[in-house]
């Protein structure tokens, strides 16, 4: 377990939490949440699945990062709701991910921190996670981290190789910071700030099968950008 240096009630757990149980009492009672969400990460994303649409396991880098110790999982209590309060605990946990886990440094990338809202009322576990996700999507982007949703919704995107089948379901609605990887292009493609952000990450470092989709989307971009240049310049 990881206690946040200055603030000690803030705290990561991690699978030998968890055997023998070694939880903070306030946490106790999450102890069912942690186990499905640890399982759920070793069997579920660390697996094939038959509507996946593409060899290999849902999450190619759960099971390492499993395995090397840096899957932490955070817990916040309580009934959630999007707003500046929320906004802040995840920004700690940003920050704390990022003095854990600097780009560049050994296992940045198998690095994750999963935070839980097991009190999110089953009626409106989608509504939070989902809203704050997209609120600060664009933040995270910028400093090249990614914050994902989860819940058992599912949420409503489909998969890059099946559209039809929705990866992002989970037993516990969470949010989950890693840092941004070079196969990242298409969940940010959408949006032409965050593909500006992905490209100044790795622009010389886009996967070959991406490099056409990349450049597609570059051009079209400057295409759209010179016609409203022009029709700035034509208006009156």
């Amino acid at each position: 377990m990881l206690i946040h240096p200055t603030d000690p009630g803030r705290v990561l757990v991690e699978r030998h939490d968890l055997d023998p149980l070694a939880l903070p009492e306030r946490l106790l009672r999450y102890e069912v949440h942690l186990r499905a969400i640890f399982d759920w990460g070793r069997g579920y994303l660390s697996g094939p699945h038959p509507d996946l649409g593409r060899a290999g396991n849902v999450c190619p880098f759960a099971q390492p990062s499993l395995e090397r110790g840096r899957f932490y999982l955070a817990v916040e209590p309580g009934v959630p709701a999007a707003g500046p309060r929320l906004t802040e605990t995840l920004h700690r946990y940003r920050d704390w991910f990022l003095e854990l886990a600097p780009r560049g440094h050994p296992g940045a990338q198998l690095t994750t921190i999963l935070l839980l809202f097991p009190d999110a009322p089953p009626d409106d576990r989608s509504g939070v996670v989902d809203t704050v996700q997209h609120a600060l999507k664009s933040e995270y982007v910028a400093e090249g981290l990614m914050i994902g949703e989860f819940h058992n919704g599912p949420p409503d995107k489909g998969g890059l190789w099946n559209p039809a089948f929705r990866p992002l379901r989970s037993p516990v609605p969470m949010l989950v910071v890693r840092h941004m990887v070079p196969t990242d292009y298409p969940f940010l493609r959408a949006d032409p700030d965050q593909a500006r952000a992905y490209l100044r990450l790795f622009g010389d470092q886009v996967p070959v099968q991406l490099r056409e989709l990349v450049e597609h989307d570059r051009l079209s971009r400057e295409l759209a950008e010179t016609e409203a240049d022009q029709a700035g310049i034509g208006a009156p």
